[in-house]
C-alpha cells in the first residue's frame, strides 16, 4: 500500500470517527469528553489531508488542484479548516455535526469513486502553468467551503424552524447590533431577549436558532467576498490564457449564477422585513447552486474548466 492510499483511508476512517462522535454529543451533550474528542479529531484529519497534499507537491513540483481528486481533497481541507474556525469561534459543538459529513463524502467520493487514472497526477495542461493557479483556485474553493458551510447551516436552521410561531428576530450585525465574538453561544440565551410569556424550552430554542442564523450570515459573509475575488482573478487568468476575459463556459456562467444567489442573500438580510426563515431559503437554494457549479459542471457540462471531467 503506497502513502497515498494510507493517507486516504486514514483520512476517511477519521472523519467517520469525527461524524460519529459528533452525532453521539448532539444525543448525550453532557458527555463533554465527546465533543473534545471529536474537536481534536478534527484537528488532527484537517492535518492529515494538508499532509496528503502537500506531499504531493513535493513530490510532482507543482500545486495540487490539477485534477478532481486533488480538488476535492483540498475542498474536504477547506471544509474542515472553516468548521474548526467557526466551532472554536462560536463554542457550538453541533456545527461539526452538519459539516463534517459532508468532508466525509468528499473524501469518500475522492479516494473510493474516482477511478486510479484521475487520482494519479498527470503533465499540467497548457493552461494550468500559471502562478495563477495558486490564486485562483485556492480563493475559490476556500470560498465554496465557506458558502457550503453557511449553507448548510442556514438548512439547519430552517429544519429547527419548521412549525415554530415564534417569530426569529436576529441579534447580530446584519441589521446593526453587534455582540463580542466569544459571546456568540450566549447571543440569544438572555432571559431579557425573550417576552415573559415564553416558556424556558421556547427560549432555548430561540437562543439556537438565533445564533445558528447568526454564524450562517457571518460565514456565508467570509465566503462571498472571496468568491468575488476568486471570480475577477480567474478573469484575468482567462484573458492570458485564451485572450478573454469571459467566455460564458459553463464553469464560469455557473459561477456568476452562484455569486447572484449569495449577493441576493446578504442583500436581503439588510432589511428587517428578510431575516429567519426567507433568507435561509436563500442560502438553501445556496448549498445546490454551489454544488452545480463546483461538481456538477464536471458530470454535465464541456468547457474550458472541465479538466477533471467525469462523463
Amino acid at each position: 500500500m503506497n502513502i497515498q492510499a494510507f493517507l486516504d483511508n486514514l483520512i476517511f476512517s477519521s472523519l467517520l470517527l469525527v461524524t460519529i462522535l459528533s452525532w453521539a454529543n448532539t444525543i448525550y451533550p453532557n458527555f463533554k469528553v465527546l465533543e473534545k474528542t471529536g474537536f481534536y479529531g478534527l484537528l488532527a484529519t484537517n492535518l492529515l489531508i494538508f499532509l496528503l497534499l502537500s506531499l504531493r507537491w513535493l513530490q510532482f513540483g507543482y500545486f495540487p488542484l490539477s485534477n478532481l481528486y486533488e480538488s476535492l481533497m483540498f475542498l474536504a481541507w477547506s471544509i474542515t479548516f472553516i468548521t474548526i474556525l467557526v466551532e472554536n469561534q462560536s463554542q457550538i459543538s453541533i456545527i461539526t455535526s452538519l459539516s463534517v459529513p459532508i468532508a466525509l463524502f468528499v473524501c469518500g467520493f475522492a479516494s473510493l469513486s474516482l477511478p486510479e487514472s484521475m487520482q494519479s497526477p498527470a503533465p499540467l495542461v497548457p493552461a494550468l502553468k500559471s502562478n495563477w493557479l495558486m490564486m485562483h483556485v485556492t480563493v475559490m474553493m476556500v470560498s465554496y467551503a465557506s458558502l457550503i458551510v453557511g449553507s448548510i447551516l442556514g438548512i439547519f436552521f430552517l429544519i429547527l424552524s419548521w412549525g415554530s410561531k415564534e417569530k426569529v428576530q436576529l441579534q447580530g450585525n446584519s441589521i446593526g447590533r453587534t455582540f463580542p465574538a466569544s459571546s456568540l453561544k450566549m447571543t440569544a440565551l438572555t432571559a431579557s431577549s425573550f417576552p415573559e410569556t415564553l416558556t424556558t424550552q421556547s427560549r432555548e430554542r430561540l437562543g439556537l436558532l438565533e445564533s445558528i442564523d447568526n454564524l450562517s450570515y457571518r460565514t456565508i459573509s467570509f465566503g462571498f467576498p472571496l468568491l468575488t475575488l476568486g471570480i475577477i482573478a480567474g478573469a484575468v487568468w482567462a484573458n492570458e490564457a485564451w485572450g478573454s476575459y469571459w467566455s460564458w463556459d459553463p464553469k464560469e456562467t455557473w459561477a456568476l449564477i452562484t455569486w447572484i444567489v449569495f449577493a441576493s442573500y446578504l442583500h436581503a438580510r439588510l432589511s428587517k422585513e428578510w431575516q429567519g426563515e426567507r433568507p435561509a431559503l436563500i442560502a438553501a437554494v445556496g448549498f445546490i447552486v454551489v454544488w452545480v457549479c463546483y461538481l456538477g459542471v464536471n458530470f454535465l457540462g464541456k468547457g474550458l474548466h472541465t479538466y477533471g471531467q467525469i462523463l
